[in-house]
């Protein structure tokens, strides 16, 4: 039996002042001395579908998944922080996308019976258009959290192209994962 790859698909990262701007949130987010894991910048991506453990074998069946989706590279506005599952129990911080919310739901309605084809479950949470910034440990200072989310909720990011849909692997370590390229596609 081959071994199992952590995978995921998603549109990568690619603008610093974007990144600065998700810094800087973190570094506010950081302030409030809430128990928080921040998400490292080079980590930052929008996840259409966690696919978990995956074969091998089933990578090239992913990527031609991949490959009949229909989209032309397009902007994505990134504002506003927020939380889930709620703002009275906060487990993940993310930075809320506004244009381009409905392209990424339209390729994630694409992929899906695609995915479930290859034996893949539909995704129980269905499509929420973000970008994890953080992830809450515990309850520590969880109304300090709260308070800056909601003074936050129009904290603007700025744009990013969304243009190469990739199939991520994902190691898990110590030290935070790891994720790294194993297909792309660029229409």
């Amino acid at each position: 039996m081959s071994e199992q790859i952590r995978s995921f698909i998603a549109f990568d990262m690619k603008n610093d002042n974007v990144l600065n701007r998700i810094a800087a949130a973190q570094k506010l987010l950081m302030q409030t001395n809430a128990d928080l894991k921040m998400v490292e910048p080079t980590n930052i991506h929008i996840t259409l579908r966690f696919l978990g453990g995956i074969s091998p074998e089933i990578v090239d069946k992913v990527h031609a998944a991949m490959k009949n989706v229909k989209f032309s590279p397009f902007n994505v506005q990134l504002r506003g922080l927020g939380v889930f599952p709620t703002l009275n129990y906060p487990r993940v911080v993310w930075a809320g996308i506004t244009d381009g919310a409905e392209q990424l739901k339209s390729i994630f309605e694409q992929l899906e019976p695609q995915i479930h084809e290859l034996g893949f479950a539909p995704d129980p949470n269905g499509f929420s258009p973000h970008l994890t910034i953080a992830r809450v440990r515990t309850g520590a200072n969880k109304q300090r959290l709260i308070d800056l989310v909601t003074k936050q909720a129009n904290y603007d990011f700025g744009n990013i192209k969304a243009d190469c849909l990739k199939l991520k692997k994902s190691q898990l370590s110590p030290q935070g994962p790891t994720y790294s390229t194993l297909k792309e596609y660029c229409p």
